[in-house]
């Protein structure tokens, strides 16, 4: 697999993503494995506190741009499959039931900063860098964009949605992608500080606390799932897209760039 799950004796779940050499991009076998055990733990009354994290120099690279590829060539039924794989992942993440903290250092462009969004609290070492990079591929942050605007609010996801720009963690802390920031060789311990108050709380209550705080906030069922997706679907099936990826793994600028 390429996630890890480890469970310390406290019920504390570390789930890894696990694909370092490639800065754990979102790959379709990567989306399979993390829609299984956030199945896994979702089920499981023993896990109390979920740290998600990456191995490696990046906690989540976005999606991989080879699956992103596959699908704009592969026909309607199959880019509809993979679609929705990253859909349903996204939102089997964003539902557990148990409090879920992100470890986030390195890089997380798109998809990984749609995994930080999918955080009940995300804490971030001081280097790292973010960005919702999709539109200078020509594509949108879609599937992701659920849970970007239910945790940023749209004044602020309209400050970085669009265009694509890289940005600090200082500014990540203000628009509220994290919670706070840390030097690298303090997130651990950040990250431990989190997760102990909820030792001693009832793991019932703090699922139904979660529940009821969620259906509080901006609704993201199945109808606007499904939008996501369709979303998703009709920027794959378009030439910016194309142009985009080609333009990526050719090593060039695309046709909008005033460089190319």
């Amino acid at each position: 697999m390429l996630v890890d799950l480890e469970v310390d004796a406290r019920g504390v779940a570390t789930l890894w993503l696990a694909r370092p050499d490639k800065h754990n991009a979102l790959s379709q076998a990567v989306i399979d494995d993390l829609q299984v055990t956030a199945d896994r733990i979702a089920a499981d009354r023993e896990i109390r506190v979920i740290v998600l994290a990456g191995r490696g120099a990046s906690f989540c690279a976005g999606g991989d741009l080879g699956w992103m590829r596959d699908q704009m060539a592969a026909d309607a039924a199959m880019r509809r499959a993979a679609a929705g794989s990253i859909a349903r992942m996204l939102g089997a993440l964003n539902g557990l039931p148990q409090p879920v903290i992100g470890r986030v250092h390195g890089n997380a462009f798109g998809g990984g900063v749609g995994m930080a969004c999918v955080c009940d609290v995300a804490i971030a070492a001081d280097h790292v860098k973010f960005g919702l990079t999709e539109t200078r591929l020509g594509l949108i942050p879609a599937t992701i964009g659920p849970y970007v605007l239910a945790r940023l609010g749209e004044a602020a996801a309209r400050r970085v949605f669009m265009s694509s720009r890289v940005f600090g963690v200082d500014e990540a802390v203000r628009l509220g992608i994290v919670a706070k920031a840390v030097a690298a060789d303090a997130l651990d311990a950040a990250v431990e500080a989190e997760v102990v108050p909820y030792l001693a709380c009832a793991p019932g209550a703090v699922a139904a606390a979660k529940r009821f705080a969620r259906s509080l906030g901006p609704v993201i069922d199945e109808a606007v799932i499904a939008r996501s997706i369709d979303a998703l679907i009709a920027q794959w099936e378009g030439d910016e897209a194309a142009e985009g990826i080609a333009a990526f793994f050719e090593k060039r600028a695309p046709r909008w760039n005033p460089t190319s």
